[in-house]
């Protein structure tokens, strides 16, 4: 008998009927004997819902209130399987996060899970039955319900199946794993059998929206096996664990790329000690993230031109910023919105020398421009024009022999 953890995402739950059949898949893991915890998110579309409506009221609603709002949805979609569960003849009950409870620290909207009380639910396990547990919330230590960001409910899955010591964390979706690319922009993306956690980590940071990075880094840190895998199909899913576990035959694994990123460049900053945190550290202050960072040393040493890149969202508040920092001084700022991130990744790069060499001629030879690049270990990546997206992906793709 084994402990498992399954996760079922908004596509998995988004209607009743589909709702009804996440409830056979669990009594299936029962019959079987194994202890089922179960987190679900809301159905498909209801969070989206649910912000549109608070924006109606005021497009500044309170944060607070906002929490209590939107962590509505995913006790809904509980209620609803742990009562489809009782009607196949399941000893089942949804349990909401202040009656185990899931205890965060953090603020409003962006919460962590610290602990949760996990007497309750397993003396209910050791009885049959199945705990039902609503995804991406918590409550704070002044009792005050809490969300984990977007996607929590994957970071939920993890921590639950950590602190209860699962023996194996699932995570169902509408695809049967994860792929080399998008499947739905390269139709010859195949699926990847096993990938390490910190394959998926860079994957899932870089625009790869099948888990949210913050749930891999938690299972990479306690070793929690995961598995991605379809809700709709038998087959076998992607497993997810560590990079010591696996047989690399190939450089590169995946391809990755987002359109979330802008780019802005400082021209004519003076090059001296200091500018660059003047420049980044009110930009940490408001919460910004800085990806790339480029920086050009002109001829006679006394400017330079600064270039990085930003989420597209951050835009027009990075600028605003830029122009009211005082503390540095620059001769002009450019901005591009219309910029795409493509990122290859593998852990076999590591040890195949020519990686980089061979993206960048691919590019080339498709007359790609490269506007910004960044590197790690396992992964490479380049800013290039939003148009050239797909054309670089497919050049990639097959460069790295993924078709």
């Amino acid at each position: 008998m084994a402990k498992k953890v399954l996760k079922f995402g908004g596509t998995s739950v988004g209607t009743i009927e589909r709702i009804l059949h996440v409830a056979q898949i669990i009594k299936k893991e029962r019959d079987s004997g194994n202890e089922v915890i179960a987190i679900v998110s809301a159905m498909a579309g209801k969070t989206n819902e649910l912000l549109n409506q608070s924006k109606t009221i005021s497009k500044d609603f309170n944060k607070r209130e906002l929490d209590v709002l939107l962590a509505s949805g995913e006790q809904v979609t509980s209620s609803l399987l742990s009562g489809a569960l009782i009607e196949l003849g399941v000893n089942s009950k949804s349990w909401l996060n202040w009656q185990i409870p899931i205890l965060t620290e953090g603020e409003n909207l962006n919460a962590r899970i610290i602990n949760m009380n996990i007497s309750k639910i397993n003396k209910f396990l050791s009885e049959g039955g199945v705990a039902i547990i609503p995804g991406f919330q918590g409550v704070s230590k002044n009792g005050e319900v809490t969300t984990i960001g977007r996607g929590g409910s994957d970071a939920t899955a993890v921590a639950v199946a950590k602190i209860f010591n699962a023996d194996k964390c699932e995570i169902y979706t509408d695809v049967d794993g994860i792929y080399s690319t998008d499947p739905n922009k390269i139709p010859v993306a195949k699926k990847i059998e096993k990938i390490s956690y910190e394959e998926m980590l860079e994957l899932s940071s870089l625009g790869a929206k099948v888990m949210q990075p913050s749930a891999v880094q938690t299972a990479m840190m306690y070793n929690i096996p995961l598995e991605v895998k379809s809700t709709f199909t038998d087959r076998q899913g992607t497993k997810i664990f560590n990079q010591e576990s696996i047989d690399y035959t190939k450089s590169v694994t995946g391809v990755a790329y987002s359109k979330d990123d802008a780019k802005i460049t400082l021209m004519g900053v003076q090059d001296k000690p200091g500018v660059a945190a003047d420049i980044f550290e009110p930009l940490s202050k408001n919460q910004i993230n800085v990806d790339m960072v480029i920086q050009n040393i002109s001829s006679d040493h006394k400017t330079t031109d600064i270039t990085f890149t930003i989420k597209r969202d951050d835009l027009l508040k990075t600028i605003e910023i830029l122009k009211g920092n005082k503390d540095i001084q620059y001769d002009s700022m450019s901005h591009n919105d219309k910029v795409s991130k493509i990122s290859i990744v593998g852990a076999g790069m590591v040890s195949t020398p020519g990686v980089t060499y061979r993206m960048f001629r691919s590019l080339a030879e498709e007359k790609i421009n490269i506007l910004a690049i960044s590197t790690s270990e396992i992964k490479l990546s380049v800013i290039i024009n939003e148009d050239d997206t797909l054309k670089a992906i497919k050049k990639l793709h097959t460069v790295f022999e993924l078709d």
